[in-house]
């Protein structure tokens, strides 16, 4: 939602345009080490309590935001402030698993990614039209407004959806245990790279798109949030159709054309942008292109990771989502270092995408995998048991 004022933050703050893109790369930090956490703990002890903790951490850093005094306690903040959504993040997958599986997990993931995947899209419209009433901190104040909104939603509408039989121990030796399963899992840490790599092209995108149309191509704040929300309606569209398809093919094998279509738009993007051909335009559409291969990507591969692991959901969705953020924060910078121009852009989509199809096909290797219909899930080791007075 800042995305649009970040011109005028390194203004503010005297800072050059890859230290404020950096504050977006703490802030992906915190959603991907927050949910290293987050994940285990909602195993062992619910999902309301860490949803709504963090909740309040995030409500918190907005409003420090708005006060801080220099670039370092602002990047501070966004790291905090991405812990505190971190909670959001890997409890909405967790609770799907919880009362979900098979084709009605895929469909309803698709329904969830409508908010997950679109947000990131859609925020930067949002902000370009809060830049006509306020400057870069009305964005934060309205963050903490709604993320207020969001507590007491919570609060009164989301129930405990895993019974105190199904809690694990929370442990040092049953987490690491825990994670020590999944990491054994090929196909789940392909299908959990993969998933990352395609969200790491969005974040090429996202990271980038500010100064690619406002300095490379001379749009305005609100111009600028209008045509990167245009995008939003290939994710969004693409991640509702994905509902359809399911009923006519297998996840993995959607997964599998959406990557490789993503993978040869990327290309295309890297190519038009490079020798600047069609302008904008050679830009707008191989990049909108992405954006729906990505929105068939994101629910197919996590619905496909999560049913091999239901008994574990929260630290499954947790090393999900860390991978998810972890490689967007590590791509953000990188449009940054190559230039801040559709070229560095293009290729760091371009780059993405390629990764994404290649350990599809070497590591998570979809033909190999099972029906969604009928999951598979490793045995559940000593160290991960629930604790006694759990199962009692």
């Amino acid at each position: 939602m800042y995305l649009p004022a970040l011109p005028g933050i390194a203004r503010e703050f005297e800072a050059s345009a890859s230290t404020i893109q950096l504050t977006l790369t703490g802030t992906l930090l915190g959603l991907a080490l927050g949910q290293l956490f987050i994940g285990p703990l909602s195993d062992a002890v619910g999902r309301r309590k860490p949803l709504l903790i963090g909740t309040g951490i995030h409500i918190a850093s907005s409003l420090l935001i708005i006060v801080a005094p220099s670039i370092a306690v602002f990047g501070v903040l966004r790291i905090l402030q991405g812990v505190g959504g971190a909670a959001g993040a890997v409890v909405a997958m967790a609770v799907v698993r919880d009362l979900f599986v098979g084709r009605a997990a895929a469909t309803l993931l698709s329904r969830l990614m409508l908010v997950m995947g679109a947000a990131p899209v859609l925020a930067p419209t949002i902000g370009g039209e809060l830049l006509r009433l306020a400057d870069w901190r009305g964005v934060f104040v309205f963050l903490a407004v709604y993320g207020a909104a969001i507590l007491a939603l919570l609060a009164v509408g989301l129930k405990e959806t895993l019974p105190a039989q199904r809690r694990r121990s929370a442990s040092v030796r049953a987490t690491l245990s825990s994670y020590g399963t999944l990491l054994k899992d090929r196909a789940y840490v392909g299908l959990v790279l993969t998933a990352g790599f395609a969200f790491a092209g969005m974040f090429g995108y996202v990271s980038g798109s500010s100064f690619v149309f406002q300095q490379q191509f001379g749009l305005g704040a609100q111009t600028f949030g209008l045509l990167f929300g245009a995008g939003a309606i290939f994710l969004i569209g693409a991640t509702q159709a994905n509902a359809a398809l399911l009923r006519r093919f297998e996840p993995r094998q959607i997964l599998l054309v959406a990557v490789l279509a993503g993978t040869v738009a990327g290309l295309v993007l890297a190519v038009l942008a490079g020798t600047g051909t069609g302008g904008l335009v050679g830009v707008l559409i191989p990049l909108w292109a992405v954006m729906a291969s990505v929105g068939l990507a994101i629910p197919n591969a996590p619905a496909l990771a999560l049913s091999r692991h239901g008994e574990r959901a929260g630290t499954a969705a947790a090393l999900l989502g860390a991978v998810q953020f972890g490689v967007g924060a590590v791509t953000s910078p990188i449009v940054g270092l190559l230039g801040n121009n559709a070229l560095a852009m293009g290729l760091t989509i371009a780059g993405a995408q390629v990764l994404a199809l290649t350990t599809l096909l070497a590591v998570a290797r979809p033909w190999t995998l099972a029906d969604l219909d009928q999951p598979t899930a490793p045995a559940v080791t000593e160290a991960e048991a629930p604790l006694p007075e759990a199962a009692a």
